[in-house]
């Protein structure tokens, strides 16, 4: 993705804080085995392991040929987004209606190496620590090869190690944008209070406490 270097993630601990306070849920690209087709795409949960991302999906999903073929694969996340019309980003003493729109949104994308796991005791391993990940709260029976209710159920299923090759994030948030512009869309994003408005103004408040300025960042960079 297109990444400005008003847009990047200051840090490392910056996207990862991000994804942490989501629902981990993204969108695993695969490249299609046949070229003139479109990849697949599908919706999953996942679950971040040291360097690795762990899923498992059924085993009738039409991705598997596809995915054992893939040498890499992405997997998307995207959140906080808004639209922003255009009277909201008009210049300054300029008519409302010549502004120009845009969408704010914060994006973490993986490339990864991909590997199936079939074996029973790594799909266990996959599915518990998923289960510790989403419902830390236990209230569950114990997964378990030959152990009900699960066990049983092992079959229908195939994991996936992701092995983290890069990552790409993005918090496009205006942010190259003077400071009374930001401070404007913010109080706008916060009245109107649609959909996900407030957590788009929290992390464009939260960008414009970290950078400030930017010219004024980018000369000390």
């Amino acid at each position: 993705m297109l990444i400005h270097p008003w847009d990047a993630a200051l840090d490392t601990e910056e996207w990862q804080a991000w994804l942490a306070s989501t629902d981990r849920f993204g969108m695993l690209a695969v490249n299609n085995i046949e070229p003139a087709q479109a990849p697949l795409v599908v919706p999953t949960h996942f679950t971040v392991a040291g360097s690795d991302l762990l899923i498992h999906l059924a085993r009738p999903n039409p991705v598997w040929a596809h995915l054992e073929a893939a040498t890499e694969v992405r997997l998307a996340v995207i959140g906080d987004y808004a639209y922003i019309p255009t009277y909201w980003r008009a210049k300054a003493g300029g008519p409302d209606e010549d502004g120009v729109p845009t969408s704010y949104y914060s994006a973490v994308q993986f490339v990864c190496r991909p590997t199936v796991v079939d074996d029973p005791e790594g799909k266990v391993r996959i599915l518990t620590a998923q289960l510790d990940d989403f419902q830390p709260e236990g209230r569950h029976a114990t997964v378990a090869v030959g152990a009900d209710p699960y066990g049983r159920m092992l079959a229908g299923i195939r994991g996936v190690r992701l092995e983290v090759l890069r990552v790409e994030a993005k918090f496009k948030y205006d942010d190259a944008n003077p400071v009374e512009h930001r401070e404007r869309v913010i109080d706008n994003l916060e009245k109107r209070d649609h959909g996900l408005d407030a957590r788009a103004a929290a992390q464009q408040r939260r960008r414009l406490a970290a950078i400030g300025d930017w010219r004024t960042h980018r000369d000390k960079d």
